[in-house]
């Protein structure tokens, strides 16, 4: 079996045990035996499950691998750029990002153990070569690892929030030029599997849109979350009063497309091998076609600039 080390960054206050399961996506059962065996160090020393964390505190884990994992399976989607360290592809509408409990389906993951069965070693055995992900209905790009090194690499950007990300989002109504939108996000205890703002416990987040064109009722925006929490731009979007359309969850489906009007545009990261920051689109998708014929999308989000592919 493989070992992985991660390093972390606390974000906000809690439990060790609580934060490690919800940052690494690992049961908490899992994450206490970790925990217990030594392999977790706050600040350098050993603690325990219950071990109350503080905004910038350093963790360092050694996760090793349990046995078992995907299964290669045929899956269709695009690869934008490939070299040696890392894979950029296109992920369609409708495709989950990596197996979980419940999902029966294949996944992002098991096309690409199809595609480069060496990534199984990569990374988590359940997630292997995976460091950021899109919900399932939502399109575009993303950077997958292809070695340790540049999982690693990759990971630690994502948490030091080096990774610029910009969304094409089709909207009701008819929001402002531009906007900010800076409340915290949580898990909303009324609604399970959704998020709110001002939920208990929540994180940090972000936002910024611009807005390209507005077409009657709708809106087409250039979004650009400056943090990362699951469902970020859909239930910010939705509390500022301009939900994304066709949103199963926050909006009103099924929208003028179809499907939820969310496509991951770009990616701007710094590239594990040559240290130099690359950029990378994805197409917009044909569904899109008549919200933004002929309209160009400017480089909105900082530090897109280096570049495009």
């Amino acid at each position: 079996m493989g070992k992985i080390t991660a390093e972390l960054e606390v974000e906000h206050e809690g439990r060790l045990d609580q934060y490690l399961a919800s940052r690494l996506e690992l049961s908490r059962s899992r994450v206490q035996k970790l925990i217990k065996s030594g392999r977790v160090l706050v600040n350098g020393r050993p603690a325990r499950p219950s071990h109350r964390l503080r905004v910038g505190d350093r963790i360092t884990v050694d996760v090793e691998e349990e046995a078992g994992g995907p299964e290669p399976a045929d899956v269709h989607f695009s690869v934008i750029h490939e070299d040696p360290q890392i894979m950029v592809v296109d992920k369609p509408s409708g495709l989950t990002v990596h197996p979980a409990p419940g999902i029966r389906e294949a996944t992002l993951v098991n096309g690409l153990l199809k595609l480069r069965p060496e990534i199984s070693g990569v990374g988590s055995i359940e997630r292997p070569g995976i460091v950021h992900r899109l919900d399932k209905d939502t399109s575009g790009v993303m950077v997958v690892a292809k070695t340790p090194e540049a999982y690693l690499a990759l990971q630690r950007q994502f948490q030091e929030r080096l990774v610029k990300k910009s969304y094409i989002a089709i909207v009701e109504g008819e929001p402002p030029p531009r906007g900010e939108i800076p409340f915290s996000i949580g898990r909303d205890p009324h609604r399970p599997g959704r998020f709110s703002v001002g939920a208990h416990s929540t994180r940090e987040a972000y936002t910024e849109f611009l807005k390209i064109v507005q077409r009657g009722g709708y809106a087409v925006l250039l979004v650009c979350p400056r943090t990362g929490r699951t469902h970020q731009i859909r239930v910010h979007l939705s509390f500022a009063g301009y939900p994304i359309a066709g949103d199963p969850l926050y909006g009103n489906p099924p929208g003028p497309i179809g499907r939820l009007a969310l496509h991951a545009y770009c990616l701007s990261f710094i590239h594990p091998e040559t240290g130099k920051r690359v950029r990378f689109c994805s197409p917009v998708p044909r569904e899109f076609a008549s919200f933004v014929e002929d309209v160009k999308f400017p480089r909105f989000c900082s530090g897109e600039s280096s570049t495009e592919n």
